[in-house]
């Protein structure tokens, strides 16, 4: 097993290699259960997953390692990260589990996991279970008699369709509205199409025939062209993507154009502004969020704080300073008032409760802001961290920075899960941006790429 277990989100590999392995997954379930064993109630782990082949083997796998230590099991099936956050609450679960890679390709899974109170783990209770991953001789397993039971639940797709229509404004009516929604072949294949035709809509769905293996191929929020060509098609009004484990989504107005995270945070900023519901006096976002976003809450009196990347810091910021509304340029939408988690459909929900209270359509709704022009390219490096601490990138980097002045912005970071370094510049002058991104880009020593 890798020496670092936990990534910004959960543990995360190629099934059936290390990290995502049955055995691993089992050792998972063994160590999140005893985590989570406080008290003398009869404990319990709830745990979903989205389309991917490989989740019946990791599902046995974490059920067989909860059951072990003494933890019933709800299997809730094929249902969006979301409502595995929602229900972990809502059934008074000890843990929850989503078996997901989210928007990458079948070939990979992971495992995120929740705390009773329906949110993400923090580092130091994630620190808790690698522990005892890696030292499985002090797991101690449950006497015959109190080793766990595992159901499935029947009408766990229910419950989290109707809390995703009670977090809507009220009376939400979409009965004049046509919507093509892609469902990435994903978890939310059943329940985004039922959520919009249960509020009225007239409803086209696309990428809903899973079959293990077309989870987010060429389709859902990473891949929106066939959604552009559908929603131009049937002429419909709006179009949405949501990604593999309906944890993010991107829209689609009438004429075809996407609409990113950046557009929609504006759009739901402002219309809650409007309504009195924003707290916290802005949005918070992450470091690569458009410079337009930032200058568009400005104007209108609203703080744009940014975080680094990775929603799960988004959501500690949002959680420490009170704000409700926060999320990412991918689609990750956190509205802390509805959900634990980013979810994709809840904030298509408020992006269309927006756009139907201005009365405008699409395409002038979700344009909040011009985007400034913004460029982000990758080089891959042997050593990410000698590469980032080269003297020649710091002096490049100095120079882009004086460039660009007050009218841009640089960053340069390296990658999480590749040995890539990501180097990303906005401003007013795109050929300039360009300039000094390749700049940066040529300062970068590739020693042992």
């Amino acid at each position: 097993m890798s020496r670092s277990l936990f990534g910004t989100d959960g543990v995360r590999g190629r099934a059936n290699s290390d990290p995502m392995t049955a055995e691993i997954a089992m050792r998972i379930g063994m160590a999140a259960g005893l985590v989570f064993n406080r008290g003398g109630h009869r404990h319990r782990a709830v745990i979903g997953k989205d389309t991917r082949l490989s989740g019946y083997m990791i599902e046995q796998a974490l059920t067989a390692g909860f059951l072990s230590v003494g933890i019933d099991v709800l299997l809730l099936g094929p249902i969006p990260t979301p409502a595995v956050g929602f229900l972990t609450r809502s059934m008074r679960a000890d843990v929850g589990v989503m078996i997901s890679a989210s928007h990458n390709p079948f070939e990979d899974n992971g495992i995120k996991l929740f705390g009773p109170d329906g949110f993400k783990l923090s580092d130091t209770v994630e620190d808790e279970i690698q522990k005892l991953v890696v030292a499985p001789s002090r797991v101690h397993l449950a006497a015959p008699s109190a080793i766990g039971r595992a159901k499935r639940m029947d009408d766990s797709e229910g419950r989290y369709i109707e809390a995703v229509k009670a977090s809507a404004a009220r009376g939400l009516d979409l009965s004049n509205l046509k919507i093509v929604v892609d469902c990435a072949n994903g978890a939310a294949y059943k329940v985004a199409p039922t959520v919009l035709w249960e509020l009225g809509a007239e409803v086209i769905p696309v990428a809903v025939t899973p079959d293990g293996f077309n989870i987010n191929g060429d389709c859902g929020s990473t891949h929106p062209a066939m959604l552009q060509e559908h929603v131009i098609a049937h002429h419909a009004d709006v179009g949405i993507a949501l990604d593999g484990d309906a944890d993010r989504v991107v829209l689609v107005c009438e004429h075809g154009r996407l609409v990113d995270g950046d557009q929609l945070m504006a759009t739901i900023a402002e219309q809650w502004k409007r309504d009195g519901r924003l707290t916290g006096g802005g949005i918070v976002a992450t470091v690569m969020s458009n410079l337009g976003l930032e200058r568009f809450l400005g104007t209108r009196n609203m703080a744009l704080v940014r975080t680094q990347v990775g929603d799960r810091y988004v959501l500690e910021r949002m959680r420490a300073d009170g704000f409700n509304l926060g999320g990412e340029q991918s689609g990750h939408i956190i509205m802390t008032d509805h959900a634990t988690t980013g979810d994709g459909l809840m904030a298509a929900l408020q992006a269309l409760s927006a756009m139907i209270k201005v009365g405008k359509p699409a395409s002038e709704t979700f344009r909040a802001f011009e985007p400034v022009p913004q460029l982000l390219k990758n080089v891959r490096v042997g050593d990410v961290n000698a590469a980032m601490a080269a003297a020649s990138v710091m002096k490049a980097i100095a120079a882009a920075e004086a460039r660009l002045g007050k009218n841009g912005r640089i960053l340069v970071r390296k990658s999480g899960t590749e040995p890539l370094i990501r180097v990303m510049a906005e401003g007013d002058d795109s050929d300039l941006v360009r300039t000094v991104v390749d700049q940066i880009i040529e300062a970068i020593p590739r020693q042992a790429a």
